[in-house]
């Protein structure tokens, strides 16, 4: 689900060794080498809106200005971070990475860094296609034409570790708090922005690194951002909640209101139906499909039209996408989002689950509460 994003990221970023261990990281670079066996080393990119890559490998988020991380083969890696001699002291907490170094003269430093790699390869490069062109340029005359292997790391990252799982978890009772507080304003007859809000405090307050959310002011039929204060109670409330932690990311819809709603009910047995469809080689397709026609004779929501849910982690959206024309399976190891968004001419409703799929089917992680429950 496409968001508006923070122009400076602010929530806490820091390595938690205890939780991600320089080990983990280590073994995820270990299994890159596996797909890229001529690579001498690889060069990541990442910016503050596009750092899944960079993040997976290194731990660190850029904060404001974007960062490269030089992951050797053999030896240590190094990071080069935006921002200036003065940005160094506040990245350095937010990696294992103990080389930080300020990111300019990027086509020679590269190109120095590319000479010193043992075994006569050359370096792949992740995250390339968010590159500015003139950066891109600039690397690429220093080092020459690169293998960009992004496609081939996000694979690797579609199969959580423990720790990873452990992380999502965080994230859905992150969520879980956001909803919840932003159903008891709505029961308090609280309006539209202060109960949005409550749901932001409240996953601010649970240690949330982002929190990012969506309202509708015409009865759940379009998501809008903040853009001026809404004074008046609205009532049912749909809205959408994205919450990250250590990371990983978690995200929910859900309709807020303070009496039974059947709309809500409807959607919520076809979401129920569509998780039992969920298990390892699973066909995507299979289950957008089932979904269009379970909820009939209503139509489907325009936001849930064309993809059903996707893979969710460091990355609000990742492959693959559940969609009817998908022509991927549900991975064992994998964790996805998925929804179920209903309409006809008198109302709308969308509701959400997070799914982690095991061997056996899938364990749910977290999913819309029901207004009867609330």
């Amino acid at each position: 689900m496409h968001t508006m994003q923070p122009t400076l990221l602010v929530g806490p970023s820091d390595w938690d060794a205890a939780r991600m261990p320089k080990d983990e990281f280590l073994a995820r670079s270990t299994t890159l080498w596996r797909i890229a066996r001529a690579a001498s080393g690889a060069i990541v990119y990442g910016d503050r809106a596009h750092h899944a890559e960079l993040a997976y490998l290194t731990n660190f988020t850029p904060k404001l200005e974007a960062a490269l991380a030089l992951i050797p083969r053999v030896g240590g890696p190094r990071l080069l971070v935006g921002g200036g001699v003065t940005m160094m002291q506040a990245a350095k907490p937010l990696t294992f990475i103990e080389s930080v170094q300020p990111l300019r003269n990027v086509g020679a430093t590269v190109a120095q860094w590319a000479r010193e790699q043992s075994g006569g390869g050359r370096p792949v490069l992740i995250g390339g296609a968010f590159m500015p062109q003139a950066l891109h340029r600039e690397l690429t005359e220093g080092v020459g034409t690169i293998a960009d292997k992004t496609a081939d790391l996000r694979t690797l990252m579609r199969r959580k570790s423990a720790r990873e799982l452990g992380a999502i978890q965080e994230a859905c009772a992150t969520l879980d708090a956001a909803v919840a507080a932003m159903n008891e304003a709505q029961r308090s007859g609280a309006n539209a922005t202060a109960a949005v809000l409550a749901g932001e405090h409240a996953a601010h307050r649970s240690g949330a690194q982002d929190v990012r959310t969506l309202f509708s002011l015409d009865e759940g039929r379009t998501l809008r951002p903040f853009e001026t204060p809404v004074e008046r109670a609205v009532d049912p409330l749909q809205v959408y909640v994205a919450v990250r932690r250590f990371g990983y990311w978690a995200e929910g819809f859900a309709v807020v209101t303070a009496s039974p709603n059947p709309y809500v009910e409807g959607a919520d047995e076809v979401l129920q139906y569509a998780i039992e469809m969920i298990k390892p080689g699973a066909r995507c397709s299979d289950v957008g499909r089932s979904i269009t026609e379970a909820i009939q004779p209503f139509h489907p929501h325009p936001i849930t039209q064309q993809v059903q849910g996707n893979a969710i982690g460091l990355a609000l959206e990742e492959h693959p996408l559940i969609a009817e024309g998908s022509e991927d399976v549900f991975e064992a190891g994998g964790v996805y989002s998925l929804r179920v968004g209903l309409a006809d001419e008198r109302a709308h409703a969308i509701v959400s689950t997070m799914v982690a799929v095991n061997e056996y089917g899938c364990k749910v992680l977290w999913s819309s509460p029901l207004p009867e429950k609330q």
